[in-house]
């Protein structure tokens, strides 16, 4: 089992930049595709950003494309996160997951249920 944990939440002021990351420790971190979800207040967890075990396929949801990069270094075991161009609707507590699967379709890899190890969750705010 895959233990994650999250940092670089915070405060910032709308446009301003964060960089999440996660670290993961136990598993073979390296054979699973990895993602990004959000759960902003009052709101269902939605799929931000995921990619393949390998970094190949990279996905992201429409509302931050072009403003978040997601990348990850297998031989540290991390998942990064930079967000540009934050906005206040960006505020979300954001959690690092491990999928069950190596690879698959932008449809699979945005789904809850493709993915079984969770991080707790770091907060991002951000002030308009």
């Amino acid at each position: 089992q895959v233990h994650l944990v999250e940092s670089g939440g915070g405060l910032v002021p709308a446009g301003g930049s964060l960089i999440l990351s996660c670290a993961a420790t136990g598993g073979n971190f390296k054979d699973y595709a990895m993602a990004w979800f959000r759960q902003g207040p009052g709101l269902e967890r939605e799929f931000v950003a995921g990619l393949s075990n390998n970094g190949v396929n990279v996905y992201y949801a429409d509302s931050v494309k072009d403003r978040f990069t997601v990348s990850r270094d297998n031989a540290k075991n991390t998942l990064s996160l930079q967000m540009n161009s934050l906005k206040p609707e960006d505020t979300a507590v954001y959690y690092c997951a491990i999928s069950i699967y190596g690879d698959g379709m932008r449809f699979i890899l945005q789904r809850l249920t493709s993915y079984d190890s969770w991080g707790q969750g770091t907060q991002v705010t951000v002030s308009s």
